[in-house]
């Protein structure tokens, strides 16, 4: 399934004939998948309450081809009960993009935050069935600001350090 965004005609509007800036998704696919039930069969006997689920997200992009990106959103789940570990699930799901005529000075926003935008609905949905499967209630992840996420990694390497990406509010 290929997606574009940009004005839909695939010509810009200059009369030059030339083709629109746009993103084209190529390709999803869950790249890495992995879930734990670390204390089990005990936890669910245990489990009295809903785990509490600290999810931590972050994004990655790499140039595969002239023009195409691998973007990776990875997104981990740990849920803790009564201090012990429920489960972790881990996600990484990621996606071939296709720039057409983005300016260079827009690559990385369009990459670390429009393309992550996109794959996002199908990672929650993979998340929330996969810790569903695995007898607990369904992650069901909000919805994420991409843009402030990139923002907040900018400042931060503009700060000279490269810290883990922050942690995402609790599902």
């Amino acid at each position: 399934m290929n997606e574009t965004t940009g004005n839909g005609n695939g010509k810009a509007g200059d009369g030059q004939g030339g083709t629109a800036p746009g993103l084209v998704v190529n390709l999803q696919y869950v790249k890495d998948l992995s879930f734990e039930v670390p204390g089990a069969p005990d936890i669910f006997v245990q489990l009295k309450q809903q785990p509490e689920v600290a999810i931590n997200l972050d994004v990655n992009a790499r140039q595969v081809a002239q023009g195409s990106f691998e973007v990776v959103l990875s997104i981990r789940a740990e849920a803790k009960s009564a201090g012990k570990a429920a489960f972790i699930a881990e996600l990484d799901y990621a996606g071939i993009f296709t720039l057409n005529n983005i300016p260079q000075d827009l690559v990385e926003p369009v990459l670390l935050v429009e393309a992550p935008r996109l794959l996002f609905p199908f990672a929650r949905n993979i998340v929330a069935e996969v810790t569903r499967d695995g007898g607990f209630p369904p992650v069901m992840l909000q919805p994420i600001d991409f843009l402030a996420l990139w923002q907040s990694r900018k400042q931060q390497q503009a700060g000279g350090a490269n810290p883990a990406p922050p942690p995402v509010a609790n599902a």
